[in-house]
Formats: C-alpha cells, sequence, structure tokens
C-alpha cells in the first residue's frame, strides 16, 4: 500500500502520512468491509481515496491548462521501451511534476476517465487531459533521453 501513497504523494515523508492515514482509516471502517470482493482492494481504494484528500487539502499541485496537440506525443517507438524495466518505468513516472504523475496514475494505473478525475481534483476535464498530455509529452523525452545514453554506452 506504500506504493500507491506514493505514487500520489510528493515525497516519501508524505506517503508515510497517507499510508497512516489510510490505515487508520481501514481500522476505523473494518466492519464496513463486506466480504464481497477482496480485502486488498478495498484497502486499496481506501488508500487511494486518502491520497486524493491530500491532495485536495494541500492543493500544492500547478495545474497548466497549455493545451498540446495530440500529434505532440504519438506513442514513442517499442524501441526505445526495450531498454526499460517495470522499476525504471516507475522511477520515470516518480520524477514527473505532481500535478502531472497524479494524472497519469489516476488515468493510466487506476484506470479513471477525465470526466472522474476532474471530479476527484476539483479541476476541468479538460485540464486533465491537458495534464495527461503533458505527462506523456515528458515521459516521451525521459525515455528518448535514457535510449540515447544507452545507444552511447553500447558504442564503447
Amino acid at each position: 500500500m506504500y506504493a500507491v501513497c506514493l505514487r500520489y504523494a510528493e515525497n516519501s515523508e508524505a506517503a508515510q502520512d497517507i499510508l497512516q492515514n489510510g490505515f487508520i482509516k481501514v481500522f476505523g471502517r473494518a466492519k464496513d468491509f463486506s466480504g464481497t470482493g477482496s480485502l486488498e482492494g478495498w484497502i486499496r481504494r481506501i488508500m487511494l481515496n486518502t491520497a486524493i484528500e491530500h491532495y485536495r487539502k494541500n492543493k500544492n499541485l500547478i495545474f497548466q491548462t497549455d493545451s498540446i496537440s495530440d500529434r505532440d506525443f504519438e506513442s514513442t517507438s517499442s524501441s526505445s521501451l526495450q531498454y526499460l524495466n517495470y522499476k525504471d518505468l516507475l522511477a520515470l513516472v516518480q520524477e514527473l511534476p505532481l500535478g502531472y504523475r497524479t494524472i497519469f496514475n489516476l488515468y493510466a494505473i487506476e484506470g479513471y476517465n477525465h470526466k472522474e478525475i476532474a471530479e476527484m481534483l476539483d479541476i476541468s476535464e479538460g485540464n486533465s487531459k491537458s495534464q495527461l498530455s503533458r505527462a506523456r509529452q515528458s515521459l516521451k523525452e525521459r525515455i528518448m533521453k535514457l535510449e540515447e545514453i544507452t545507444d552511447e554506452r553500447s558504442r564503447f
């Protein structure tokens, strides 16, 4: 659950706070768990909601609303991804600015749509789409830089 919290926190200390608050809620609401579905999924949902509450309370995310066209972030070539393992990709996502990272995680990992994200974070759908686009563009650029570094190292 710490990994879930860390994806939405600005640093490890904030993730620990979210985790602690989340488990306080889990133990306080244990009687509400009906047994349908997995316990892990139920706890994960509480952690996610706690992370979103943390975001709302702190509101230290700066969302940029400039739009980016879809052609600016076409899919990264599969050759760029051949050098990345799961941990590398998570590290790149973790380096994104908090606003980008939050929306990227909610959309790409948790599976929420832009309308749901907008409601959760009290932003517009367009803002959610723009932040996701910027996150993808940033990830694409970082992956391409890693590919260049890897290519340079393989030459020697």
